[in-house]
């Protein structure tokens, strides 16, 4: 007998589960308090003050954007865009390829000067991996009634006498965090030790642009947790509301806990559009990286 435990929070959305146990959809989020861990001063909040210039800003690569198309919507060089991106392959960029602008303050005007707000850490952990490598998650609350996007933080690692031994920018499974919610970063650090302590710093939480994206419900969500815990099943479909406008992408993600409300682990599916009264069925699998799953949060995305 497979195990179910369902938790869904969705950006205007609203959720049914059909599952061993009954929800109703207005189950409280599973993280109801801050863990224990969550004091610890290795978080850093960057925004008592306006973001500095020198930030970056996140972008998610769109159908048609080329590298010098890019360059000349943000008023960036393709040198600084190729600097602030060494991984990125100028001739197969794929839609959804998350970038950094090195000039954000020329992306933010680009993007009508979006308000920063403070986006608070609740949680940060690191589990190590079979392949001597570190995943390392920081769950950031939205505790106002606005959706927030372009989330980013830096993930600093230090050792035991407090040298950063390696640090990398980690973003979230989609680009927006819903209203009164809480959603991780996270990054893969290879070849790192496990005795390290990570260290937080946000460096990016904008008020979202209501016409981004389109409003989407999740219906017929089911998360089957497989019997050994490590593993759940997942699956529903994105319903687009006749009124709406035609999407041409979807996401849904999950955000996996275990029985401390600590994150293990997170997935992102995608598919492709939808036409306005219509829906789009999914299905993915999300595995741990900790301890046995026993909660999972599902969050939608859908962009015209």
């Amino acid at each position: 007998m497979q195990k179910t435990l369902l938790l869904c929070a969705l950006l205007l959305s609203a959720c049914a589960s059909s599952n061993e146990q009954i929800f109703d959809g207005k189950l409280q989020p599973y993280l109801t308090s801050t863990p224990a861990q969550t004091s610890t001063p290795n978080v850093i909040t960057v925004f008592e003050t306006p973001v500095p210039t020198s930030t970056p800003a996140v972008y998610v690569i769109q159908a048609g954007d080329t590298l010098s198309e890019l360059a000349e919507t943000f008023k960036v060089s393709q040198d600084d865009l190729r600097a602030a991106n060494p991984d990125l392959n100028p001739n197969s960029m794929s839609i959804g390829q998350t970038i950094l602008i090195p000039d954000p303050s020329a992306a933010l005007a680009a993007a009508s000067t979006p308000t920063p707000v403070p986006a608070p850490v609740t949680q940060t952990v690191c589990h190590p991996t079979a392949d001597s490598g570190l995943w390392c998650f920081a769950l950031i609350q939205n505790p106002t009634a606005d959706a927030l996007e372009n989330v980013s933080a830096q993930i600093t690692l230090l050792d035991a006498d407090g040298t950063t031994v390696a640090s990398q920018i980690a973003f979230m499974p989609i680009d927006i965090l819903p209203p009164n919610s809480s959603m991780p970063v996270y990054v893969f650090f290879p070849n790192m030790s496990a005795n390290v302590t990570p260290r937080v710093q946000v460096l990016s939480a904008l008020q979202a642009s209501a016409s981004s994206y389109l409003p989407a419900i999740l219906n017929n969500t089911l998360a089957q947790i497989g019997n050994n815990g490590r593993t759940a099943q997942l699956s529903g479909q994105v319903y687009l509301p006749p009124e709406s406008q035609t999407a041409t992408r979807v996401w849904v993600a999950a955000v996996a806990y275990d029985k401390n409300g600590t994150v293990v682990g997170v997935k992102r599916w995608e598919g492709a559009g939808i036409q306005p009264g219509t829906s789009i069925n999914f299905n993915f699998a999300v595995s741990s990286l900790g301890g046995d799953i026993e909660a999972l949060e599902f969050f939608v995305q859908v962009r015209p």
